[in-house]
C-alpha cells in the first residue's frame, strides 16, 4: 500500500549568532527517513532534545524563521508544499500538539473545537468526539483555565480526530494522563488506524510506543539510528543498534538498567556516531568516519558500522 507520508533524507538546521555577528549553522535533525502508511502506526522514540518535535513541526511547516530544511516530505507521493499544507492542515492532516498551551485561554472549549461553526451536525460530531475521551457536554462551556491538565490534553486529541483525518501527527500526546487514560487514548489510536488513518506517534516512552505501534523509529541526538518492527523488541537479540539495546535493558520489565553517559547536544559531534562515547562496543572508526549511513540489516535499518559479526549489510 502506498504511503500517506514519505520523508526522505530530512535534515533541519538552525542559524545562530555567536560572538557578535558571527553565524553558525546548528544541525538539529540529520538524514531522517521514514514512511507512514494507511492503517499503520509508526512511533518515533527518543529522549528530550533528540529532535522528535522538530519532525512534527517540519511536516506541518511551522518551524521557526531561522530554520533551514533539506530533503523531501511527500504526501500521497507529491511534495508537501506550503500551498498544499494550507488546505490540508486541520482536515486531512491533524496535529495533536505537545503543549496544552495551544488552547486559546480567552475562548470557551466548545467554540475552539467547532472553529466558529454552529450547525447542529458539527455540534453533534464534536460532542461525540469529547464523549469518546470521557468528556461531557458541560466541557464545551469551560475555559482552558477551568480544565485539568488531563482534560485539556483529551480536548486537543478530540479536536484532532473529530473530522476524521487521514494522517495524525501525535506529538507526546499522553503526558499528564494517568496510565489508564493513556492506554485508552492509545486504544483509540489503534481504532483510527484500523479505520484507515496513518499515525505518526512521537514519544519518549518506549513502553507506550511498543504497546500500540507497528514500527518504531529510534532517535538519538537528531539522527535516526534504528528502524524496527515492534516484534523485534521481544528480545534484545532482535535489535541492531547498541543504544536501542540499552533502551530495552532500561525498561522496568527488563531489569531497569540505565545506560551510562548522556546524549550529546546537537552539533557537538562533528563526525562519526553520536553514541560512540557511550557505546560499550565502540571502536576508533565509530568516531572518525565522517558520515555513517542508514543501512538495511536483518530485516530492519540501522545507522551503525558494526551492528553484527560479519552479517551482510546493504547501503540504502
Amino acid at each position: 500500500m502506498k504511503p500517506i507520508l514519505e520523508i526522505r533524507h530530512l535534515s533541519i538546521y538552525f542559524t545562530q549568532y555567536e560572538r557578535g555577528f558571527r553565524k553558525r549553522r546548528l544541525p538539529a535533525v540529520r538524514d531522517l527517513s521514514l514512511d507512514v502508511r494507511p492503517g499503520k502506526i509508526v512511533s518515533v522514540v527518543g529522549a528530550s532534545g533528540s529532535g522528535k518535535s522538530l519532525l512534527a513541526h517540519s511536516i506541518l511547516g511551522v518551524l521557526p524563521y531561522n530554520s533551514h530544511v533539506e530533503g523531501e516530505i511527500l504526501y500521497d507521493g507529491v511534495p508537501l508544499t506550503e500551498e498544499r499544507l494550507s488546505g490540508l492542515r486541520g482536515s486531512e492532516i491533524a496535529l495533536i500538539p505537545q503543549s496544552v498551551a495551544c488552547l486559546d485561554p480567552l475562548m470557551k472549549t466548545g467554540a475552539q473545537l467547532r472553529k466558529g461553526r454552529k450547525d447542529q451536525e458539527t455540534r453533534e460530531r464534536y460532542r461525540a468526539a469529547l464523549a469518546r475521551y470521557g468528556l461531557g457536554e458541560e466541557t464545551e462551556e469551560m475555559y482552558p483555565f477551568e480544565l485539568s491538565g488531563g482534560m485539556a490534553r483529551r480536548i486537543l486529541i478530540a479536536a484532532a480526530v473529530a473530522e476524521p483525518p487521514r494522517l495524525i501527527i501525535a506529538d507526546e500526546p499522553t503526558p499528564g494522563l494517568d496510565a489508564r487514560s493513556a492506554k485508552r487514548i492509545l486504544g483509540h489510536f489503534r481504532e483510527l488506524a484500523d479505520e484507515g488513518a496513518g499515525i505518526l506517534f512521537i514519544t519518549h516512552d518506549l513502553e507506550l510506543a511498543l504497546s500500540v505501534a507497528d514500527e518504531t523509529v529510534v532517535f538519538y541526538a537528531g539522527e535516526t539510528i534504528e528502524k524496527a518492527k515492534v516484534t523485534d523488541f521481544a528480545d534484545p537479540g532482535g535489535l541492531r543498534h547498541p543504544f536501542t539495546k540499552a533502551l530495552w535493558h532500561a525498561m522496568p520489565e527488563h531489569g531497569f538498567t540505565p545506560a551510562g553517559g548522556a546524549q550529546p547536544y546537537p552539533g557537538t559531534v562533528k563526525s562519526g556516531c553520536p553514541y560512540a562515547g557511550q557505546c560499550p562496543k565502540g571502536r576508533a572508526d565509530c568516531r572518525s568516519t565522517e558520515e555513517i549511513p542508514l543501512r538495511n540489516f536483518r530485516g530492519g535499518m540501522v545507522r551503525c558500522l558494526h551492528p553484527g559479526d560479519g552479517e551482510k549489510e546493504e547501503l540504502v
